[in-house]
Protein backbone atom coordinates (compact mmCIF):
# COMPACT_ATOMS: atom_id res chain seq x y z
CA UNK A 1 0.00 0.00 0.00
CA UNK A 2 1.09 3.52 -0.89
CA UNK A 3 -0.18 6.70 0.86
CA UNK A 4 -0.13 10.26 -0.12
CA UNK A 5 -0.81 13.43 1.84
CA UNK A 6 -3.14 16.27 0.80
CA UNK A 7 -1.36 19.56 2.45
CA UNK A 8 -4.32 21.53 3.63
CA UNK A 9 -2.95 22.39 7.12
CA UNK A 10 -5.44 21.15 9.92
CA UNK A 11 -7.36 20.22 6.67
CA UNK A 12 -4.85 17.48 5.72
CA UNK A 13 -5.64 13.98 5.18
CA UNK A 14 -4.37 11.12 3.51
CA UNK A 15 -5.00 9.06 -0.07
CA UNK A 16 -3.82 5.45 0.17
CA UNK A 17 -3.65 3.35 -2.78
CA UNK A 18 -3.34 -0.38 -2.55
CA UNK A 19 -4.48 -3.79 -2.98
CA UNK A 20 -6.80 -5.22 -0.06
CA UNK A 21 -7.01 -1.94 1.90
CA UNK A 22 -10.19 -1.95 2.45
CA UNK A 23 -9.62 -2.66 6.17
CA UNK A 24 -7.85 0.86 6.77
CA UNK A 25 -11.40 2.62 7.02
CA UNK A 26 -11.73 1.37 10.64
CA UNK A 27 -8.27 3.58 11.41
CA UNK A 28 -9.86 6.67 10.22
CA UNK A 29 -13.39 6.02 11.98
CA UNK A 30 -13.16 8.90 15.09
CA UNK A 31 -13.75 7.86 18.86
CA UNK A 32 -16.27 10.44 18.84
CA UNK A 33 -18.98 8.90 16.13
CA UNK A 34 -21.18 6.36 17.42
CA UNK A 35 -22.90 5.87 13.77
CA UNK A 36 -21.51 4.86 10.80
CA UNK A 37 -23.85 5.93 7.54
CA UNK A 38 -22.78 4.01 4.21
CA UNK A 39 -23.54 5.62 0.89
CA UNK A 40 -23.40 3.43 -1.83
CA UNK A 41 -25.41 1.69 -4.86
CA UNK A 42 -27.08 -1.68 -5.33
CA UNK A 43 -24.69 -2.62 -7.85
CA UNK A 44 -21.45 -1.52 -6.40
CA UNK A 45 -22.05 -4.77 -4.16
CA UNK A 46 -19.07 -4.58 -1.52
CA UNK A 47 -19.48 -5.33 1.98
CA UNK A 48 -17.23 -2.52 4.60
CA UNK A 49 -16.58 -4.61 7.81
CA UNK A 50 -17.15 -2.20 10.67
CA UNK A 51 -17.49 -2.99 14.05
CA UNK A 52 -19.30 0.42 14.83
CA UNK A 53 -22.72 0.63 14.46
CA UNK A 54 -23.50 1.13 10.83
CA UNK A 55 -26.27 1.27 8.21
CA UNK A 56 -25.86 1.51 4.47
CA UNK A 57 -27.88 3.98 2.42
CA UNK A 58 -28.41 3.30 -1.04
CA UNK A 59 -28.79 6.27 -4.09
CA UNK A 60 -29.96 5.43 -7.81
CA UNK A 61 -27.77 4.84 -10.63
CA UNK A 62 -27.17 7.53 -13.43
CA UNK A 63 -26.77 11.41 -13.38
CA UNK A 64 -30.09 11.57 -13.10
CA UNK A 65 -29.23 10.32 -9.66
CA UNK A 66 -27.15 12.66 -9.40
CA UNK A 67 -29.51 15.75 -7.78
CA UNK A 68 -30.69 17.90 -5.15
CA UNK A 69 -33.69 15.53 -4.29
CA UNK A 70 -31.13 12.28 -3.97
CA UNK A 71 -29.21 14.63 -1.38
CA UNK A 72 -32.60 15.55 0.66
CA UNK A 73 -33.26 11.97 0.41
CA UNK A 74 -30.23 11.47 2.17
CA UNK A 75 -30.21 13.84 4.90
CA UNK A 76 -34.07 12.85 5.74
CA UNK A 77 -33.14 9.35 5.92
CA UNK A 78 -30.28 10.11 8.56
CA UNK A 79 -32.53 12.01 10.70
CA UNK A 80 -34.94 9.11 10.67
CA UNK A 81 -31.85 7.26 12.18
CA UNK A 82 -30.82 9.52 14.27
CA UNK A 83 -27.38 10.27 12.56
CA UNK A 84 -25.77 13.27 14.94
CA UNK A 85 -22.71 15.62 14.11
CA UNK A 86 -20.29 13.67 16.13
CA UNK A 87 -21.13 10.70 13.51
CA UNK A 88 -19.60 10.28 10.14
CA UNK A 89 -20.48 9.31 6.73
CA UNK A 90 -18.52 6.91 4.04
CA UNK A 91 -19.11 7.01 0.21
CA UNK A 92 -18.15 3.82 -1.21
CA UNK A 93 -18.78 3.90 -5.41
CA UNK A 94 -17.56 5.77 -8.14
CA UNK A 95 -17.69 9.44 -8.39
CA UNK A 96 -21.51 10.09 -8.55
CA UNK A 97 -21.59 8.04 -5.14
CA UNK A 98 -18.76 10.12 -3.47
CA UNK A 99 -19.48 13.77 -4.59
CA UNK A 100 -23.37 12.90 -3.49
CA UNK A 101 -22.27 11.44 -0.32
CA UNK A 102 -19.89 14.35 0.69
CA UNK A 103 -22.83 17.15 -0.51
CA UNK A 104 -24.95 15.45 2.03
CA UNK A 105 -22.49 15.61 4.81
CA UNK A 106 -21.28 19.14 3.95
CA UNK A 107 -24.93 20.27 4.56
CA UNK A 108 -26.43 18.05 7.29
CA UNK A 109 -26.28 19.65 10.90
CA UNK A 110 -23.40 21.67 9.37
CA UNK A 111 -21.12 19.16 8.59
CA UNK A 112 -20.25 15.73 9.14
CA UNK A 113 -16.74 13.96 8.88
CA UNK A 114 -16.79 12.28 5.18
CA UNK A 115 -14.29 9.31 4.52
CA UNK A 116 -14.25 8.77 0.30
CA UNK A 117 -14.03 4.72 -0.54
CA UNK A 118 -13.58 4.91 -4.13
CA UNK A 119 -14.57 1.78 -6.51
CA UNK A 120 -14.13 3.00 -10.09
CA UNK A 121 -10.94 4.47 -11.61
CA UNK A 122 -12.56 7.46 -12.41
CA UNK A 123 -12.87 8.22 -8.32
CA UNK A 124 -9.63 6.81 -7.43
CA UNK A 125 -7.59 9.29 -9.62
CA UNK A 126 -10.10 11.97 -9.74
CA UNK A 127 -13.66 12.34 -8.08
CA UNK A 128 -12.89 11.48 -4.25
CA UNK A 129 -10.07 13.72 -4.48
CA UNK A 130 -9.88 17.43 -3.49
CA UNK A 131 -13.11 17.84 -1.88
CA UNK A 132 -15.13 19.00 -4.18
CA UNK A 133 -18.74 17.81 -4.00
CA UNK A 134 -21.83 18.57 -6.33
CA UNK A 135 -25.37 17.85 -7.77
CA UNK A 136 -26.68 18.71 -11.19
CA UNK A 137 -29.25 20.68 -12.31
CA UNK A 138 -31.44 20.63 -15.32
CA UNK A 139 -29.17 23.50 -16.97
CA UNK A 140 -25.62 21.89 -15.79
CA UNK A 141 -23.43 20.02 -13.94
CA UNK A 142 -22.42 20.52 -10.68
CA UNK A 143 -23.99 23.41 -10.54
CA UNK A 144 -24.55 22.91 -6.63
CA UNK A 145 -22.18 22.04 -4.28
CA UNK A 146 -19.86 22.82 -1.73
CA UNK A 147 -15.75 22.37 -0.86
CA UNK A 148 -15.79 19.87 1.96
CA UNK A 149 -12.85 17.28 2.24
CA UNK A 150 -12.67 14.33 3.88
CA UNK A 151 -11.25 12.87 6.07
CA UNK A 152 -9.61 9.95 4.42
CA UNK A 153 -9.71 8.32 0.73
CA UNK A 154 -8.72 4.51 0.76
CA UNK A 155 -8.43 3.67 -2.89
CA UNK A 156 -8.18 -0.46 -2.75
CA UNK A 157 -7.97 -1.73 -6.53
CA UNK A 158 -8.94 -5.09 -5.61
CA UNK A 159 -12.52 -2.99 -6.20
CA UNK A 160 -11.83 -2.52 -9.40
CA UNK A 161 -11.68 -6.00 -10.58
CA UNK A 162 -15.21 -6.83 -11.74
CA UNK A 163 -15.68 -2.95 -13.43
CA UNK A 164 -17.29 -3.31 -16.80
CA UNK A 165 -15.23 -2.20 -19.47
CA UNK A 166 -16.42 1.48 -19.99
CA UNK A 167 -15.87 2.48 -16.61
CA UNK A 168 -12.35 1.38 -17.38
CA UNK A 169 -12.84 3.86 -20.19
CA UNK A 170 -13.91 6.55 -18.31
CA UNK A 171 -11.48 6.20 -15.63
CA UNK A 172 -8.81 6.61 -18.63
CA UNK A 173 -10.47 9.63 -19.75
CA UNK A 174 -9.01 11.21 -16.44
CA UNK A 175 -6.02 9.68 -16.56
CA UNK A 176 -5.21 11.23 -20.27
CA UNK A 177 -6.06 14.42 -18.61
CA UNK A 178 -2.84 14.28 -16.28
CA UNK A 179 -0.53 13.63 -19.19
CA UNK A 180 -0.82 17.32 -20.35
CA UNK A 181 -1.32 18.56 -16.47
CA UNK A 182 2.62 17.70 -15.37
CA UNK A 183 2.70 13.62 -14.93
CA UNK A 184 4.85 11.55 -15.64
CA UNK A 185 4.15 9.17 -19.14
CA UNK A 186 2.59 6.32 -17.26
CA UNK A 187 2.22 4.57 -20.16
CA UNK A 188 4.02 1.15 -19.13
CA UNK A 189 2.83 1.82 -15.23
CA UNK A 190 1.34 -0.48 -13.29
CA UNK A 191 -2.25 0.10 -12.31
CA UNK A 192 -1.61 1.34 -8.49
CA UNK A 193 1.53 3.58 -10.01
CA UNK A 194 -0.76 4.87 -12.44
CA UNK A 195 -3.19 5.73 -9.73
CA UNK A 196 -0.44 6.75 -7.63
CA UNK A 197 0.90 9.15 -10.36
CA UNK A 198 -2.13 10.70 -11.34
CA UNK A 199 -3.28 11.26 -7.19
CA UNK A 200 0.35 12.98 -6.90
CA UNK A 201 -0.41 15.35 -9.34
CA UNK A 202 -4.03 16.59 -7.97
CA UNK A 203 -2.76 16.73 -4.48
CA UNK A 204 -0.14 19.30 -5.43
CA UNK A 205 -3.02 21.38 -7.31
CA UNK A 206 -5.14 20.87 -4.70
CA UNK A 207 -2.92 22.12 -1.98
CA UNK A 208 -1.97 25.18 -4.17
CA UNK A 209 -5.53 26.54 -5.03
CA UNK A 210 -8.00 24.17 -2.65
CA UNK A 211 -11.02 26.83 -4.02
CA UNK A 212 -10.45 26.60 -7.03
CA UNK A 213 -10.00 30.59 -7.22
CA UNK A 214 -6.95 30.00 -9.93
CA UNK A 215 -4.55 26.96 -10.55
CA UNK A 216 -7.35 24.54 -9.79
CA UNK A 217 -9.21 25.23 -12.84
CA UNK A 218 -6.49 23.44 -14.91
CA UNK A 219 -7.92 20.02 -13.41
CA UNK A 220 -11.04 21.07 -15.26
CA UNK A 221 -9.06 19.99 -18.83
CA UNK A 222 -11.59 18.94 -22.01
CA UNK A 223 -14.57 19.61 -19.14
CA UNK A 224 -15.83 22.27 -20.57
CA UNK A 225 -17.30 20.31 -23.65
CA UNK A 226 -17.67 17.23 -21.80
CA UNK A 227 -19.99 18.92 -19.60
CA UNK A 228 -22.39 20.09 -22.29
CA UNK A 229 -22.68 16.87 -24.32
CA UNK A 230 -23.21 14.88 -21.29
CA UNK A 231 -26.36 17.37 -20.88
CA UNK A 232 -27.22 17.64 -24.25
CA UNK A 233 -27.36 13.68 -25.19
CA UNK A 234 -28.60 13.01 -22.15
CA UNK A 235 -25.63 11.90 -20.38
CA UNK A 236 -25.41 8.86 -23.64
CA UNK A 237 -21.53 9.14 -23.03
CA UNK A 238 -20.16 8.75 -19.85
CA UNK A 239 -18.46 11.24 -18.17
CA UNK A 240 -14.80 9.57 -18.79
CA UNK A 241 -15.76 9.49 -22.15
CA UNK A 242 -17.35 12.93 -22.66
CA UNK A 243 -13.75 13.93 -21.20
CA UNK A 244 -11.47 12.18 -23.63
CA UNK A 245 -13.87 14.24 -26.48
CA UNK A 246 -13.25 17.16 -24.86
CA UNK A 247 -9.32 16.76 -24.56
CA UNK A 248 -9.47 16.67 -28.39
CA UNK A 249 -11.77 19.41 -29.01
CA UNK A 250 -9.85 21.73 -26.30
CA UNK A 251 -6.42 20.71 -28.31
CA UNK A 252 -7.69 21.83 -31.49
CA UNK A 253 -9.50 25.01 -29.73
CA UNK A 254 -6.15 26.04 -28.90
CA UNK A 255 -4.51 24.89 -32.59
CA UNK A 256 -6.38 27.47 -33.89
CA UNK A 257 -5.85 30.01 -31.65
CA UNK A 258 -2.18 29.17 -32.22
CA UNK A 259 -1.06 28.50 -28.76
CA UNK A 260 0.09 24.85 -29.68
CA UNK A 261 1.25 23.21 -33.62
CA UNK A 262 0.03 19.90 -35.10
CA UNK A 263 2.56 17.98 -33.15
CA UNK A 264 0.94 18.74 -29.82
CA UNK A 265 -2.39 18.33 -31.25
CA UNK A 266 -0.87 14.84 -32.85
CA UNK A 267 0.40 14.44 -29.14
CA UNK A 268 -2.79 14.27 -27.96
CA UNK A 269 -4.49 12.64 -29.89
CA UNK A 270 -1.60 9.76 -29.27
CA UNK A 271 -2.35 9.71 -25.65
CA UNK A 272 -6.14 9.39 -26.80
CA UNK A 273 -5.45 6.37 -28.82
CA UNK A 274 -3.37 4.99 -26.05
CA UNK A 275 -5.97 4.68 -23.66
CA UNK A 276 -8.55 3.50 -26.76
CA UNK A 277 -10.34 6.33 -25.99
CA UNK A 278 -12.58 8.02 -28.48
CA UNK A 279 -12.25 11.21 -29.72
CA UNK A 280 -15.61 11.83 -32.03
CA UNK A 281 -18.83 12.62 -30.43
CA UNK A 282 -21.09 9.90 -32.36
CA UNK A 283 -23.19 12.48 -32.93
CA UNK A 284 -23.84 16.45 -33.71
CA UNK A 285 -24.64 19.19 -31.49
CA UNK A 286 -25.90 22.10 -32.63
CA UNK A 287 -23.09 25.27 -32.69
CA UNK A 288 -25.03 27.72 -31.42
CA UNK A 289 -26.19 24.95 -28.37
CA UNK A 290 -22.98 24.06 -27.72
CA UNK A 291 -21.94 28.24 -27.63
CA UNK A 292 -24.80 28.78 -24.80
CA UNK A 293 -24.02 25.63 -22.51
CA UNK A 294 -20.25 27.04 -23.06
CA UNK A 295 -21.41 30.77 -21.67
CA UNK A 296 -23.08 28.98 -18.58
CA UNK A 297 -20.02 27.04 -17.44
CA UNK A 298 -18.63 27.65 -14.01
CA UNK A 299 -15.45 28.98 -15.85
CA UNK A 300 -16.99 31.85 -17.68
CA UNK A 301 -17.09 35.26 -17.10
CA UNK A 302 -19.97 37.46 -18.47
CA UNK A 303 -19.53 38.04 -22.25
CA UNK A 304 -17.04 35.76 -21.96
CA UNK A 305 -15.77 31.90 -22.72
CA UNK A 306 -13.69 30.70 -20.34
CA UNK A 307 -11.80 27.74 -21.92
CA UNK A 308 -8.76 25.46 -20.18
CA UNK A 309 -6.25 25.56 -22.83
CA UNK A 310 -2.66 23.76 -23.58
CA UNK A 311 0.33 26.27 -24.17
CA UNK A 312 3.57 27.16 -24.06
CA UNK A 313 3.22 27.78 -20.52
CA UNK A 314 1.31 24.45 -20.44
CA UNK A 315 -2.14 24.15 -19.37
CA UNK A 316 -4.13 27.11 -17.52
CA UNK A 317 -7.32 28.95 -18.40
CA UNK A 318 -8.14 31.42 -20.97
CA UNK A 319 -11.34 33.26 -21.65
CA UNK A 320 -12.21 35.50 -24.74
CA UNK A 321 -15.18 36.50 -26.85
CA UNK A 322 -14.82 35.25 -30.09
CA UNK A 323 -17.12 31.79 -30.34
CA UNK A 324 -16.37 31.55 -34.17
CA UNK A 325 -12.81 29.63 -32.76
CA UNK A 326 -15.27 27.16 -30.80
CA UNK A 327 -17.78 26.61 -33.65
CA UNK A 328 -14.58 25.68 -36.00
CA UNK A 329 -12.68 23.50 -33.44
CA UNK A 330 -16.06 21.61 -33.19
CA UNK A 331 -15.81 20.31 -36.80
CA UNK A 332 -13.21 18.03 -35.86
CA UNK A 333 -14.77 16.27 -33.01
CA UNK A 334 -18.33 15.66 -34.88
Amino acid sequence: MKAIKVDLAERSYPVLVGENCLGEVERYLPSSAKRVAIVTQEQIGIDLQIEKNHKVFTIGTGETSKSIDSVIALCRSWVDWGLTRSDIVIGLGGGMVTDIAAFAASIYHRGLEVINVPTTLLGMVDAAIGGKTGANLPEGKNLIGTFWQPKAVICDVDTLQTLPEREWKCGYGEVAKYHFLGADDMRGFSLIDTVMECVKVKTRIVAEDEREAGTRAILNYGHTLAHAIELENGFALAHGEAVAVGIRYAAQVAFHMGRIGEERVAYHEEILNHYGLQMKLGERIDPQRALLLFSRDKKSKPGLFTFVLDGDLGVEPVSFYDGNILVKALEVVQ
